[in-house]
């Protein structure tokens, strides 16, 4: 199977600088957008590729591009979110430090498509390392003609700008994000109006993944239906998905969209290190449900992993073995979505605190029953529709499902009067 550009990441984990992305094709999509596409057709182009936003959302790409008004006056803003704060989630930091100008070229063709002026990359404060090859990625682009004025000729003009968050998981959320990157508190908008008709500045704004952007080239230089054939299933093409815990191989990797969480794990990730059992996993980073043993071969897509109670999200999988406790592991969760909330709404920010609190309170022997039904109180009244973004809901996923697979934990932890695991937790 023909790979995309994304396997062209040196061994050495060193970036691919601007000569060598060159030399295996790059920037050859935007030589071909700007000669010979419209911003219309490479938009049609990227809907018929089926790109769905590996962000989270599974949005069709296309789609949200063609929603930027075709009438409207002044700039446009086409933002990279690179704010990678989900627990557990890692690919994106993979395709940052390892091939920088394939999210340029990436950008610079979405930011065409939607006639974009100014292009954001909205990075986590963390990545320093990846701040500083993004930084003289950009510098080079501008200096090889891909970036400014009049881009390789042609009557197209860019500016792009790095731009470090200041740490909150918040900011991940799209309106939140475009609130931080004007200066405001991370708390996120009311829609509608959505950002494609009124973002940054109260200006059509398209807000895209890391590894949503980075397949653009690939999409313009090889089309659709070859996009289409890397994937197993009706998602389009690869997708880089990611293994944590205690396996013999964590890592990412880049594979057909559709691979069981079997393969993930057994052969990719080489396997449960000797001596821990698998019980469950979140498949797609801290903020989706648990599935367990009977879910391993569902198909790790869109579609496949909803099927089956959880979302893809991240694909980047958290795996729970049977030497963790079940209910720690959910208060280590919860406890970071309580301090990341952005106290805007009363169901997250006074919600997410009392469930970490319950959970303590059942980690150090302290539970009642009455606090099981507690904690399923939460997971309703914090769920979707209830809450003014979905920081809370997704919060209550992890939280719902341990209670559903791994109840007789929570109520050892009543029995007992402690943690059953205290003496080998979190080794």
């Amino acid at each position: 199977m023909e790979k995309p550009l994304t396997q062209h990441i040196p061994a050495s984990g060193a970036p691919l600088h601007l000569k060598e992305y060159e030399a295996v094709g790059g920037y050859a999509a935007l030589r071909k957008v700007l000669q010979e596409l419209t911003p219309a057709e490479v938009t049609d182009k990227v809907k018929d590729a089926n790109l769905k936003g590996r962000g989270g959302a599974g949005f069709s790409t296309g789609m949200k591009w063609s929603f930027v008004p075709a009438e409207a006056t002044g700039p446009r803003y086409l933002i990279c979110n690179a704010d990678e704060m989900e627990p557990g989630t890692f690919k994106d930091r993979w395709l940052l430090e390892g091939n920088p100008h394939q999210l340029l070229e990436g950008m610079i063709i979405a930011a065409y498509a939607i006639q974009a002026t100014q292009g954001f990359v909205f990075m986590r404060w963390a990545y320093k390392e990846a701040a500083q090859i993004m930084n003289r990625a950009i510098a080079d682009a501008y200096a090889a003609g891909y970036l400014g004025k009049n881009i390789l000729g042609k009557n197209y003009n860019l500016e792009m700008q790095l731009h470090t968050g200041v740490g909150r998981y918040m900011c991940g959320e799209e309106t939140a994000l475009l609130n931080s990157l004007e200066g405001k508190r991370a708390v996120p908008r009311a829609k509608p109006p959505f950002p494609q008709v009124s973002g940054l500045f109260g200006k059509p704004t398209i807000v895209n993944n890391v590894e949503t952007l980075s397949y653009i080239p690939h999409i313009i230089s090889k089309g659709g239906d070859w996009f289409k054939s890397l994937s197993y299933t009706a998602d389009g093409g690869t997708k880089i998905y990611g293994v944590s815990g205690k396996v013999n191989k964590p890592g990412a990797w880049e594979l057909p969209m559709g691979v069981t969480m079997r393969e993930l794990l057994e052969e990719h990730a080489g396997g449960m290190k000797a001596g821990y059992r698998f019980r469950g996993a979140l498949p797609g980073g801290a903020s989706t449900d648990f599935l367990t043993d009977v879910h391993l071969d569902v198909k790790m897509d869109f579609a496949g992993v909803a099927a089956a109670g959880s979302r893809l999200g991240t694909g980047t999988m958290v795996i729970l073995d049977d030497r963790t406790c079940p209910v720690g592991f959910v208060h280590n969760l919860e406890h970071f979505f309580a301090q990341e909330s952005c106290g805007f709404c009363t169901p997250c920010r006074e919600g997410l605190p009392w469930t970490e609190k319950i959970l303590y309170a059942l980690e150090q022997g302290e539970g009642t029953y009455a606090d099981l039904e507690q904690l399923e109180m939460h997971t309703k009244l914090l769920g979707p529709g209830n809450t003014f973004c979905a920081l809370a809901p997704g919060a209550m996923e992890p939280l719902q499902s341990a209670l559903k697979y791994f109840r007789e934990d929570f109520e050892q932890h009543i029995k007992e009067k402690k943690c059953p695991y205290a003496d080998h937790t979190h080794r």
